[in-house]
Protein backbone atom coordinates (compact mmCIF):
# COMPACT_ATOMS: atom_id res chain seq x y z
CA UNK A 1 0.00 0.00 0.00
CA UNK A 2 1.38 3.42 -1.13
CA UNK A 3 1.70 6.71 1.34
CA UNK A 4 -1.22 8.00 0.16
CA UNK A 5 -3.37 4.88 0.86
CA UNK A 6 -2.30 4.40 4.58
CA UNK A 7 -2.54 8.03 5.11
CA UNK A 8 -6.41 8.04 3.88
CA UNK A 9 -6.91 4.48 5.91
CA UNK A 10 -5.31 6.55 8.84
CA UNK A 11 -8.10 8.98 8.14
CA UNK A 12 -10.87 6.94 7.79
CA UNK A 13 -9.79 4.86 11.12
CA UNK A 14 -9.78 8.56 12.50
CA UNK A 15 -12.67 9.59 11.54
CA UNK A 16 -14.55 6.38 12.44
CA UNK A 17 -13.16 6.66 16.08
CA UNK A 18 -14.43 10.07 16.69
CA UNK A 19 -17.84 9.46 15.04
CA UNK A 20 -18.38 6.34 17.26
CA UNK A 21 -17.38 8.78 20.44
CA UNK A 22 -19.73 11.06 19.85
CA UNK A 23 -22.27 8.76 19.27
CA UNK A 24 -21.60 7.07 22.77
CA UNK A 25 -21.38 10.81 24.28
CA UNK A 26 -24.60 12.10 22.57
CA UNK A 27 -28.22 11.19 23.14
CA UNK A 28 -31.55 12.45 23.25
CA UNK A 29 -32.22 14.14 26.53
CA UNK A 30 -35.34 12.21 28.32
CA UNK A 31 -38.10 15.07 28.27
CA UNK A 32 -35.77 17.71 27.14
CA UNK A 33 -33.83 18.71 23.67
CA UNK A 34 -33.05 15.70 20.93
CA UNK A 35 -30.03 15.30 19.08
CA UNK A 36 -29.89 17.00 16.01
CA UNK A 37 -33.22 18.67 16.48
CA UNK A 38 -34.87 21.32 13.93
CA UNK A 39 -38.21 21.35 15.16
CA UNK A 40 -40.10 22.42 18.54
CA UNK A 41 -39.83 19.87 20.81
CA UNK A 42 -42.90 16.99 20.74
CA UNK A 43 -46.11 18.84 22.30
CA UNK A 44 -47.40 17.54 25.56
CA UNK A 45 -50.33 19.74 25.99
CA UNK A 46 -53.02 21.01 23.05
CA UNK A 47 -51.85 24.80 23.03
CA UNK A 48 -48.20 23.25 21.98
CA UNK A 49 -50.04 21.42 19.33
CA UNK A 50 -51.69 24.57 18.18
CA UNK A 51 -48.30 26.61 18.06
CA UNK A 52 -46.69 23.68 15.71
CA UNK A 53 -49.65 23.79 13.40
CA UNK A 54 -49.34 27.24 13.47
CA UNK A 55 -45.14 27.05 12.60
CA UNK A 56 -45.70 24.89 9.39
CA UNK A 57 -48.89 27.09 8.58
CA UNK A 58 -47.15 30.20 8.77
CA UNK A 59 -44.03 28.79 7.68
CA UNK A 60 -45.45 27.17 4.31
CA UNK A 61 -47.60 30.84 3.64
CA UNK A 62 -44.22 32.43 3.78
CA UNK A 63 -42.62 29.95 1.40
CA UNK A 64 -45.37 30.18 -1.42
CA UNK A 65 -44.95 34.22 -1.09
CA UNK A 66 -41.49 33.35 -1.32
CA UNK A 67 -41.41 31.40 -4.23
CA UNK A 68 -44.39 33.61 -6.13
CA UNK A 69 -42.46 36.98 -5.85
CA UNK A 70 -38.83 36.04 -6.09
CA UNK A 71 -39.76 33.78 -9.07
CA UNK A 72 -41.96 36.93 -10.78
CA UNK A 73 -38.68 38.76 -10.46
CA UNK A 74 -36.50 36.53 -12.08
CA UNK A 75 -38.44 35.75 -14.72
CA UNK A 76 -39.36 39.52 -15.26
CA UNK A 77 -35.56 40.26 -15.19
CA UNK A 78 -34.43 36.72 -17.19
CA UNK A 79 -37.14 37.50 -19.65
CA UNK A 80 -37.43 41.21 -20.50
CA UNK A 81 -33.82 41.91 -20.21
CA UNK A 82 -31.90 44.79 -22.54
CA UNK A 83 -30.32 42.23 -24.53
CA UNK A 84 -32.79 40.45 -25.75
CA UNK A 85 -34.49 43.32 -27.50
CA UNK A 86 -36.79 44.36 -24.77
CA UNK A 87 -37.42 48.02 -23.94
CA UNK A 88 -39.40 49.30 -20.47
CA UNK A 89 -42.47 50.37 -20.51
CA UNK A 90 -43.18 54.09 -19.50
CA UNK A 91 -46.56 54.41 -17.60
CA UNK A 92 -47.91 55.71 -14.36
CA UNK A 93 -50.56 54.42 -12.22
CA UNK A 94 -52.56 51.26 -12.05
CA UNK A 95 -55.81 51.24 -10.22
CA UNK A 96 -56.23 47.58 -10.97
CA UNK A 97 -52.83 46.45 -9.72
CA UNK A 98 -52.81 48.81 -6.72
CA UNK A 99 -56.01 47.05 -5.34
CA UNK A 100 -54.74 43.73 -6.44
CA UNK A 101 -51.85 44.34 -3.99
CA UNK A 102 -53.05 45.99 -1.12
CA UNK A 103 -56.33 43.16 -0.68
CA UNK A 104 -54.53 40.14 -1.48
CA UNK A 105 -51.73 40.57 1.35
CA UNK A 106 -54.35 42.02 3.37
CA UNK A 107 -56.78 38.65 3.21
CA UNK A 108 -53.17 37.07 3.96
CA UNK A 109 -52.56 38.68 6.90
CA UNK A 110 -56.25 38.00 8.19
CA UNK A 111 -55.50 34.52 7.27
CA UNK A 112 -52.32 34.55 9.81
CA UNK A 113 -53.93 36.47 12.05
CA UNK A 114 -57.16 34.81 13.16
CA UNK A 115 -55.90 31.14 14.25
CA UNK A 116 -52.86 32.67 15.89
CA UNK A 117 -54.91 35.29 18.03
CA UNK A 118 -57.26 32.38 18.73
CA UNK A 119 -53.78 30.58 20.23
CA UNK A 120 -52.97 33.33 22.18
CA UNK A 121 -56.20 34.05 23.55
CA UNK A 122 -56.73 30.47 24.71
CA UNK A 123 -52.78 30.87 26.70
CA UNK A 124 -53.89 33.50 28.23
CA UNK A 125 -57.25 31.89 30.26
CA UNK A 126 -55.87 31.41 33.48
CA UNK A 127 -59.56 31.00 34.83
CA UNK A 128 -60.90 27.29 36.15
CA UNK A 129 -57.57 25.88 37.42
CA UNK A 130 -57.67 23.17 38.89
CA UNK A 131 -54.29 23.74 41.12
CA UNK A 132 -53.00 27.06 41.04
CA UNK A 133 -48.40 26.91 42.15
CA UNK A 134 -46.58 30.55 43.16
CA UNK A 135 -43.12 30.32 41.06
CA UNK A 136 -40.41 32.94 42.22
CA UNK A 137 -37.25 33.21 40.55
CA UNK A 138 -34.00 33.66 42.43
CA UNK A 139 -30.64 33.98 41.44
CA UNK A 140 -30.21 31.11 40.72
CA UNK A 141 -33.20 28.47 41.54
CA UNK A 142 -37.01 28.51 41.27
CA UNK A 143 -39.02 28.33 44.73
CA UNK A 144 -42.85 26.51 43.92
CA UNK A 145 -45.56 27.58 46.81
CA UNK A 146 -48.90 25.29 45.91
CA UNK A 147 -51.54 28.21 46.86
CA UNK A 148 -54.81 26.25 45.75
CA UNK A 149 -55.94 23.00 44.82
CA UNK A 150 -54.51 19.31 45.93
CA UNK A 151 -51.56 19.90 47.41
CA UNK A 152 -52.24 23.41 48.86
CA UNK A 153 -49.50 24.47 51.55
CA UNK A 154 -46.87 22.51 49.78
CA UNK A 155 -43.01 24.75 49.36
CA UNK A 156 -39.68 23.83 48.36
CA UNK A 157 -37.06 25.29 46.26
CA UNK A 158 -35.98 23.85 42.78
CA UNK A 159 -31.71 23.70 42.34
CA UNK A 160 -29.62 22.42 39.83
CA UNK A 161 -28.80 19.27 40.97
CA UNK A 162 -25.19 18.56 38.49
CA UNK A 163 -22.91 18.18 40.59
CA UNK A 164 -19.95 20.94 40.77
CA UNK A 165 -16.93 18.33 39.51
CA UNK A 166 -19.32 17.11 36.33
CA UNK A 167 -19.40 21.33 35.59
CA UNK A 168 -15.58 21.68 36.01
CA UNK A 169 -15.15 18.69 33.50
CA UNK A 170 -13.44 16.60 36.74
CA UNK A 171 -16.71 13.91 36.23
CA UNK A 172 -18.48 12.59 33.72
CA UNK A 173 -21.58 14.77 32.49
CA UNK A 174 -25.03 12.74 32.33
CA UNK A 175 -27.49 13.15 29.59
CA UNK A 176 -29.66 15.60 31.81
CA UNK A 177 -26.56 17.58 31.79
CA UNK A 178 -27.43 20.92 33.72
CA UNK A 179 -30.88 19.99 33.26
CA UNK A 180 -31.87 18.32 36.50
CA UNK A 181 -32.97 19.33 39.69
CA UNK A 182 -33.13 18.60 43.21
CA UNK A 183 -36.33 18.71 43.43
CA UNK A 184 -39.28 18.73 40.38
CA UNK A 185 -42.85 20.45 40.23
CA UNK A 186 -45.11 17.59 40.54
CA UNK A 187 -48.58 17.87 38.62
CA UNK A 188 -50.87 15.56 37.84
CA UNK A 189 -52.16 14.76 34.31
CA UNK A 190 -55.19 16.07 32.66
CA UNK A 191 -55.41 18.70 34.90
CA UNK A 192 -55.44 22.37 34.28
CA UNK A 193 -52.40 24.68 36.38
CA UNK A 194 -51.98 27.88 36.83
CA UNK A 195 -49.11 29.70 36.85
CA UNK A 196 -48.42 32.51 38.92
CA UNK A 197 -44.63 34.05 38.46
CA UNK A 198 -42.87 36.77 40.18
CA UNK A 199 -39.53 36.50 41.18
CA UNK A 200 -36.87 37.97 43.88
CA UNK A 201 -34.13 39.70 42.55
CA UNK A 202 -33.85 40.16 38.49
CA UNK A 203 -36.35 39.13 36.02
CA UNK A 204 -36.23 35.21 35.19
CA UNK A 205 -38.73 33.28 32.57
CA UNK A 206 -40.10 30.00 33.36
CA UNK A 207 -39.71 28.11 30.27
CA UNK A 208 -40.79 24.43 29.40
CA UNK A 209 -41.41 23.98 25.69
CA UNK A 210 -42.92 20.96 25.48
CA UNK A 211 -45.75 22.68 27.25
CA UNK A 212 -45.84 26.04 25.08
CA UNK A 213 -45.04 27.50 28.40
CA UNK A 214 -42.59 30.75 28.26
CA UNK A 215 -43.64 33.43 30.72
CA UNK A 216 -41.81 35.96 32.34
CA UNK A 217 -41.29 36.47 35.92
CA UNK A 218 -40.34 39.98 37.17
CA UNK A 219 -39.51 41.67 40.57
CA UNK A 220 -42.39 43.83 42.02
CA UNK A 221 -44.81 42.27 39.65
CA UNK A 222 -47.20 38.97 39.67
CA UNK A 223 -47.94 37.20 35.86
CA UNK A 224 -49.65 34.20 35.01
CA UNK A 225 -50.04 31.58 32.57
CA UNK A 226 -51.08 28.05 32.60
CA UNK A 227 -50.85 24.24 31.31
CA UNK A 228 -53.16 20.88 30.98
CA UNK A 229 -50.41 18.29 30.24
CA UNK A 230 -51.69 15.59 28.22
CA UNK A 231 -48.97 12.92 29.07
CA UNK A 232 -47.12 11.48 31.83
CA UNK A 233 -43.49 11.96 31.77
CA UNK A 234 -40.44 14.04 32.79
CA UNK A 235 -40.30 17.74 30.98
CA UNK A 236 -37.31 19.95 31.21
CA UNK A 237 -36.64 23.63 30.26
CA UNK A 238 -34.35 26.25 31.74
CA UNK A 239 -34.84 30.10 32.99
CA UNK A 240 -34.88 31.85 29.63
CA UNK A 241 -33.88 35.44 30.43
CA UNK A 242 -30.16 36.48 31.26
CA UNK A 243 -30.65 36.67 34.43
CA UNK A 244 -27.06 36.65 35.41
CA UNK A 245 -23.66 35.01 35.25
CA UNK A 246 -24.60 31.08 35.96
CA UNK A 247 -27.79 31.98 33.67
CA UNK A 248 -27.43 28.07 32.57
CA UNK A 249 -27.70 26.60 35.54
CA UNK A 250 -31.19 27.36 36.59
CA UNK A 251 -33.02 24.57 35.01
CA UNK A 252 -36.78 23.91 35.00
CA UNK A 253 -38.44 20.35 35.46
CA UNK A 254 -42.26 19.00 35.58
CA UNK A 255 -42.99 16.13 36.51
CA UNK A 256 -46.12 14.51 35.33
CA UNK A 257 -47.83 11.79 37.21
CA UNK A 258 -51.41 10.28 37.24
CA UNK A 259 -53.57 11.42 39.99
CA UNK A 260 -53.37 8.51 42.15
CA UNK A 261 -49.40 9.10 41.98
CA UNK A 262 -49.57 12.87 42.79
CA UNK A 263 -52.19 12.11 45.47
CA UNK A 264 -49.17 10.14 46.85
CA UNK A 265 -46.72 12.70 46.37
CA UNK A 266 -48.81 15.31 48.04
CA UNK A 267 -48.55 13.01 51.16
CA UNK A 268 -45.19 12.08 51.63
CA UNK A 269 -44.17 15.81 50.66
CA UNK A 270 -46.46 17.32 53.42
CA UNK A 271 -45.24 15.06 55.80
CA UNK A 272 -41.63 15.67 54.71
CA UNK A 273 -42.37 19.17 55.06
CA UNK A 274 -43.89 18.26 58.44
CA UNK A 275 -40.50 17.03 59.71
CA UNK A 276 -42.12 13.66 60.13
CA UNK A 277 -39.69 10.89 61.26
CA UNK A 278 -37.35 13.53 62.54
CA UNK A 279 -37.95 13.73 66.59
CA UNK A 280 -37.68 17.79 67.21
CA UNK A 281 -36.08 17.07 70.57
CA UNK A 282 -32.76 15.06 69.79
CA UNK A 283 -29.52 16.21 70.11
CA UNK A 284 -27.35 16.29 67.85
CA UNK A 285 -23.53 16.27 68.02
CA UNK A 286 -21.02 19.28 65.68
CA UNK A 287 -20.01 16.10 63.78
CA UNK A 288 -23.80 14.84 62.89
CA UNK A 289 -24.99 18.26 62.06
CA UNK A 290 -21.83 19.29 60.28
CA UNK A 291 -22.15 16.39 57.66
CA UNK A 292 -25.96 17.33 57.21
CA UNK A 293 -25.56 20.99 56.97
CA UNK A 294 -22.63 20.24 54.01
CA UNK A 295 -25.10 18.62 52.04
CA UNK A 296 -27.68 21.34 52.47
CA UNK A 297 -25.24 24.04 51.89
CA UNK A 298 -24.51 22.46 48.57
CA UNK A 299 -27.94 21.89 47.36
CA UNK A 300 -29.13 25.37 48.28
CA UNK A 301 -26.44 27.63 48.95
CA UNK A 302 -23.63 27.07 47.12
CA UNK A 303 -24.88 28.44 43.87
CA UNK A 304 -24.80 31.99 45.79
CA UNK A 305 -22.35 32.14 48.25
CA UNK A 306 -19.77 29.44 46.64
CA UNK A 307 -18.91 26.10 48.23
CA UNK A 308 -16.00 27.60 49.60
CA UNK A 309 -18.01 30.20 51.72
CA UNK A 310 -16.10 33.14 49.84
CA UNK A 311 -19.02 35.11 48.31
CA UNK A 312 -19.89 36.34 44.88
CA UNK A 313 -21.16 39.56 43.35
CA UNK A 314 -24.27 40.84 45.44
CA UNK A 315 -24.10 37.97 47.57
CA UNK A 316 -21.74 38.26 50.68
CA UNK A 317 -19.07 35.93 51.85
CA UNK A 318 -20.12 33.64 54.87
CA UNK A 319 -16.70 32.73 55.32
CA UNK A 320 -15.54 35.52 58.28
CA UNK A 321 -18.98 36.92 58.14
CA UNK A 322 -20.33 39.29 60.87
CA UNK A 323 -24.32 37.56 60.60
CA UNK A 324 -22.71 34.08 61.06
CA UNK A 325 -20.12 34.56 63.78
CA UNK A 326 -22.70 37.11 65.48
CA UNK A 327 -25.88 36.42 67.40
CA UNK A 328 -27.54 32.99 66.80
CA UNK A 329 -31.16 35.81 66.51
CA UNK A 330 -29.25 37.36 63.33
CA UNK A 331 -28.90 34.47 61.35
CA UNK A 332 -32.52 32.90 62.65
CA UNK A 333 -34.18 35.75 60.77
CA UNK A 334 -32.20 35.68 57.57
CA UNK A 335 -32.78 32.11 57.07
CA UNK A 336 -36.37 32.16 57.90
CA UNK A 337 -37.65 35.10 56.81
CA UNK A 338 -34.74 35.66 53.88
CA UNK A 339 -33.70 39.02 52.95
CA UNK A 340 -32.40 40.83 49.17
CA UNK A 341 -31.65 38.15 47.07
CA UNK A 342 -31.88 35.40 50.28
CA UNK A 343 -34.99 33.50 49.78
CA UNK A 344 -37.07 32.68 52.80
CA UNK A 345 -36.68 28.99 54.09
CA UNK A 346 -39.04 29.18 56.83
CA UNK A 347 -41.40 26.64 55.27
CA UNK A 348 -39.65 25.83 52.24
CA UNK A 349 -37.39 22.97 53.90
CA UNK A 350 -37.29 21.19 56.78
CA UNK A 351 -36.65 22.72 60.10
CA UNK A 352 -33.71 20.49 61.03
CA UNK A 353 -32.23 21.10 57.73
CA UNK A 354 -32.12 24.78 58.42
CA UNK A 355 -30.40 23.89 62.01
CA UNK A 356 -28.11 21.50 60.18
CA UNK A 357 -26.97 24.32 57.47
CA UNK A 358 -26.79 27.02 60.27
CA UNK A 359 -23.87 24.95 62.22
CA UNK A 360 -21.96 24.20 59.02
CA UNK A 361 -21.74 27.76 57.96
CA UNK A 362 -20.93 29.07 61.58
CA UNK A 363 -17.94 26.29 61.73
CA UNK A 364 -16.65 25.76 58.57
CA UNK A 365 -13.91 27.56 56.71
CA UNK A 366 -12.23 30.36 58.75
CA UNK A 367 -15.77 30.20 61.28
CA UNK A 368 -14.95 28.34 64.36
CA UNK A 369 -17.62 29.79 66.75
CA UNK A 370 -18.15 26.12 68.39
CA UNK A 371 -21.66 26.22 68.90
CA UNK A 372 -24.54 24.00 67.46
CA UNK A 373 -28.10 24.69 66.58
CA UNK A 374 -30.51 21.91 66.96
CA UNK A 375 -34.35 21.44 64.97
CA UNK A 376 -35.73 22.46 68.52
CA UNK A 377 -34.46 26.40 68.56
CA UNK A 378 -35.60 27.31 64.47
CA UNK A 379 -38.65 25.65 65.95
CA UNK A 380 -38.85 27.89 69.06
CA UNK A 381 -37.69 30.91 66.20
CA UNK A 382 -40.21 30.53 63.65
CA UNK A 383 -43.11 29.69 65.65
CA UNK A 384 -42.12 33.37 68.43
CA UNK A 385 -40.85 34.78 64.66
Amino acid sequence: MNLFGKVTRASLYLVAAFGTAFAQASENMPGGPALYQLNFPAPATKIMQEIHWLHWMMLVICAVIFVGVFGVMFYSILKHRKSLGHKSASFHESTTVEIIWTVIPLLIVIGMALPATKTVVAMKDTTNSDITIKTTGYQWKWGYDYIKGEGEGISFLSTLSTSREAINNLAPKSNTYLMEVDNEMVVPVGKKIRLITTANDVIHAWTIPAFGVKQDAIPGFVRDTWFRAETIGTFRGQCSELCGAQHAFMPIVVRVVSQEDYTKWVEEKKKEMGGAGEDPSKVYTMDEQKERGAKVYAANCAACHQPNGKGAGTFPALDGSKVVLGPKAGQYNILLNGKGAMPKWAGVIPDGDIAAVMTYTRNSWGNKSGEITQTQEIITARVGK
